[in-house]
């Protein structure tokens, strides 16, 4: 049996304790089904506390400077008085499940900033891992009093599907001299990006990155808008120097006027909130298809089949569902 005390941790959580925010976080990503009951009731408790942060979602091309990009923008937004949650969707090691980036090596300033709090969130290898875990983790930090939570993502895969799935407003970072600007960055992310941002502008490279921005919006204009209520603007930024984070941030709060004035914005979560159930939903039922040891059997059996070419994978999904019913 756990001997976590929900009450204590609701209690440390709603007033800021740091240690307390990080058990509540290492609770809900846990999978222990004695965890998984504490952690439905301590959400619960906090669900009322939930709902006023402004989400980001941030995803780039390698080497754009994420996370130097979030350390200087979340350091901006903390001298202004907000209290900035980091999540880093990480890959993590096959072996142990743990995060292995730095991330709090990687965002100096904001590591030592009293005003943020910064958390991996390592996906264990599965998206649906990534999804629940760091969706939970938003609800935990906006309890906490957090009004600004980034989630950073690796940038690869289909994390920034799940990402956009969570958060308010996807920016989109971008690369400047690097030869053709629309290389390597495909056409779905794009049209997921609520704002396009030129990093690296400064230096000799502040006009070539003026030149990058005016080629993206040129490629926006090509594509269908995510929002009928909003227009992707192209900014130009650099971390390193600190410049643009003030115009970008205007562009955030700009977003989110306009979609809440229109009802998209308490529309779009409301749509988040129902995927995120059926979401849930779906990993459950794998998992309670799989702590059964006869359907388990069954199942390595057809796979084989279907990798051998004896049978098709809907004639093997219908008698694993035939055997479910059975047992059921």
């Amino acid at each position: 049996m756990s001997d976590i005390d929900v009450d204590s941790l609701e209690a440390g959580v709603r007033t800021g304790d740091r240690t307390a925010i990080g058990q509540a976080i290492t609770l809900v990503e846990s999978t222990r089904p004695e965890h998984r009951i504490e952690a439905a009731a301590l959400l619960e408790r906090l669900l009322p506390h939930t709902g006023g942060a402004q989400r980001i979602g941030i995803t780039g091309v390698p080497g754009v400077g994420k996370s130097t990009f979030i350390d200087s923008l979340g350091t901006h937004l903390t001298s202004l008085g907000h209290r900035v949650a980091v999540l880093a969707v990480d890959p993590s090691s096959t072996r142990t499940g743990g995060s292995i980036l730095g991330d709090k090596t990687r965002m100096g300033n904001l590591a030592n900033d009293e005003g943020a709090f910064i958390r991996p969130s390592p996906t264990a290898g599965t998206l649906g891992g990534v999804t629940r875990a760091t969706r939970e983790s938003m609800l935990v930090l906006e309890a906490a009093g957090y009004d600004v939570v980034i989630v950073e993502t690796v940038g690869v895969g289909q994390s920034e599907t799940a990402v956009h799935g969570m958060v308010d407003l996807f920016l989109v970072l971008m690369l400047a001299g690097a030869g053709d600007q629309l290389q390597g960055i495909k056409k779905g992310v794009l049209e997921l990006a609520d704002m396009l941002a030129v990093n690296k502008a400064d230096g000799d490279n502040v006009e070539r990155a003026e030149l990058a921005a005016v080629d993206y919006r040129r490629a926006l204009h090509l594509l269908q808008p995510a929002s009928p209520n909003w227009k992707p603007p192209v900014l130009t930024c650099s971390a390193l120097l600190d410049t643009g984070l003030a115009e970008l941030w205007a562009g955030v709060q700009t977003h989110r006027e306009a979609l809440t004035a229109s009802g998209e914005r308490e529309e779009r979560r409301r749509e988040q909130q129902l995927s995120w159930m059926r979401s849930m939903l779906h990993e459950r039922l794998l998992e309670r298809f799989d702590d059964r040891p006869s359907l388990t059997a069954l199942r390595r059996e057809l796979e084989a089949e279907v990798s051998d070419g004896v049978t098709t994978p809907p004639i093997a999904v219908e008698r694993l569902l035939a055997a479910w019913d059975e047992r059921a």
